[in-house]
């Protein structure tokens, strides 16, 4: 059965809409912070495998707007980055910046080490380490060719995808839970928090944001130039040594712009606006994602495999609740922090910014995670990652 674009829009919007109606309803989902994309995903993700099992039937979907909405997600966290306030909260930005790059060493060592134990090929360790795992889907889809090409390891590719989609389940499941956890150990802002503080860029997406048609559209040309320029510059410097994922440049387009505009005085960007399409962006992609999640893919990975990525799952809920939280303050800052390590540390950045504003919505605002963690988990961990892979694949027994 296939869905066309119209069909699988139809349905992203509904899955959304039985999400909030799922963790409205589910008081273990809605006291673990679950997100509601990710709730209504795995339950159609867990229908459709169902059905296959049931009947032989399997739906397709158009993905065709996915990666468009992708890629407005991250024009939109690049039209949010006020540089001034990047500043302001540069040491635990640097700090955290610390932090992740400890996990992408530990998810390695963790991966080769397992994979070796279990009687594996340890390049398939590091496959199902930090290159999937805090890389997600593009960067493990780019070295699995590598692996596969030059290093000869079979099923390369299958491998990446496989372990990058469990990450991106186990990485929306564990960051409420987590959160959950470490919230009993600070005081969180509360109900007062929300009505005093103005939520800023992706906090609260369900807050009330007052826009104009006029603004909506200035709003809408920054991201569509992003999405143009970006592309084009990924296009560019594709095959060189300075080569980037597309999402990257595109929201490196939109950090340029957004200040560049401010510095001339030409334009101020209006965040309410760009908080709107990106949230609208995020929660649509996140619903694409997981509603077309061929979890027999997952059941297909043999006993070894699956070992191992449930070991790494169980690592990054440690290295969260004992590192990050402990690093970044243990208070309430560094909780949100945590969920959303728990999203890219093991999923991807959307996943990350999904988590966090699970936890925002309900106990009030963190600035300082949704400065940090954005910016941390789709620009600087791809350049961080590039480099602990590399430098593993220089150890003798590995490479």
């Amino acid at each position: 059965m296939d869905l066309d674009f119209y069909g699988t829009l139809v349905a992203a919007s509904l899955v959304l809409l039985a999400g909030r109606m799922i963790v409205a309803r589910v008081s273990v989902l809605r006291n673990f912070n679950i997100p509601e994309p990710v709730a209504g995903g795995l339950l159609v993700a867990l229908g459709l495998l169902a059905l296959r099992s049931a009947t032989g039937t399997e739906v397709h979907f158009d993905t065709a707007l996915q990666t468009p909405l992708m890629l407005a997600f991250f024009a939109s966290i690049g039209l949010s980055a006020d540089l001034a306030r990047l500043r302001s909260g540069g040491k635990a930005l640097v700090r955290f910046l610390f932090v992740v790059v400890g996990l992408l060493v530990v998810q390695n060592i963790l991966g080769v080490s397992l994979a070796t134990l279990l009687g594996l090929d340890p390049l398939m360790g590091l496959l199902a380490g930090s290159i999937t795992l805090s890389g997600g889907h593009g960067t493990g889809a780019a070295w699995s060719a590598v692996f596969a090409n030059k290093y000869g390891l079979p099923s390369a590719t299958e491998l990446a995808v496989a372990t990058a989609t469990f990450g991106l389940v186990l990485g929306g499941l564990l960051g409420g839970p987590v959160a959950h956890l470490l919230l009993s150990r600070v005081k969180a802002p509360g109900a007062e928090h929300n009505a005093d503080d103005e939520p800023q860029g992706f906090e609260q997406p369900d807050h009330v944001r007052l826009i104009t048609q006029f603004s909506f559209i200035e709003t809408l040309a920054l991201i569509a130039v992003s999405l143009l320029v970006g592309t084009a510059l990924a296009g560019w410097i594709r095959g060189t040594p300075f080569e980037l994922p597309t999402f990257v440049c595109v929201l490196f387009v939109g950090v340029v712009l957004r200040n560049g505009l401010e510095a001339l005085g030409v334009h101020k960007v209006f965040e309410r606006e760009v908080s709107l399409v990106g949230n609208v962006s995020l929660s649509l992609f996140l619903a694409m994602a997981l509603m077309s999640l061929k979890l027999w893919d997952l059941a297909a990975l043999a006993l070894p495999i699956f070992v191992l990525l449930v070991a790494q799952a169980a690592a990054m809920a440690l290295y969260a609740i004992f590192v990050t939280f402990r690093v970044m303050g243990r208070n309430y800052d560094a909780v949100v922090l945590a969920a959303g390590h728990c999203g890219f540390g093991l999923g991807a950045t959307p996943t990350a910014i999904a988590n966090m504003q699970a936890v925002t919505q309900h106990f009030g605002p963190s600035h300082l995670a949704f400065l940090v963690v954005p910016m941390v988990g789709a620009f600087f961990i791809d350049i961080a990652n590039a480099i602990v892979i590399k430098l593993f694949l220089a150890l003798p027994f590995i490479g």
